[in-house]
């Protein structure tokens, strides 16, 4: 691990049954993560992925890439576009800083509207 290093690209299909169990699994039962009509009476046009879906994800493809002895010790995301179903969330991240055996790296996962999330992850990955 140093610093500079790229992870691997990782890409995650967005299906409607990812954002519905993921919004279920975190308990958060916001009709615009579920209800396409009152999404779309919303504003949106369709349901969305919710932010602890997108933190699990993040956190999914960091410990993914350093393998099963990685601690998560801070994830710090922002959410710009929305994630809606039929699109593809493109994961990628860089190695900013190395102390010992912590990391901090840097991600930033896409879909086709822009930006998807940004953000810092910092994780130990004892010897």
């Amino acid at each position: 691990m140093n610093a500079g290093d790229r992870l691997p690209p990782l890409e995650i299909p967005i299906t409607r049954t990812l954002i519905v169990t993921g919004a279920i699994a975190s308990r958060d039962y916001q009709d615009v993560h579920h209800d396409p009509e009152l999404a779309r009476q919303k504003g949106s046009p369709d349901i969305f992925m919710n932010i602890l879906t997108t933190n699990g994800l993040v956190g999914r493809y960091v410990t993914g890439h350093f393998g099963p002895r990685a601690e998560l010790r801070r994830v710090a995301i922002r959410l710009g576009a929305p994630n809606h179903p039929g699109d593809t969330m493109v994961l990628t991240g860089t190695v900013e800083e190395v102390d010992g055996d912590t990391a901090t790296v840097r991600i930033v996962g896409v879909n086709g509207i822009g930006r998807h999330v940004t953000g810092t992850v910092t994780v130990r990955v004892p010897a």
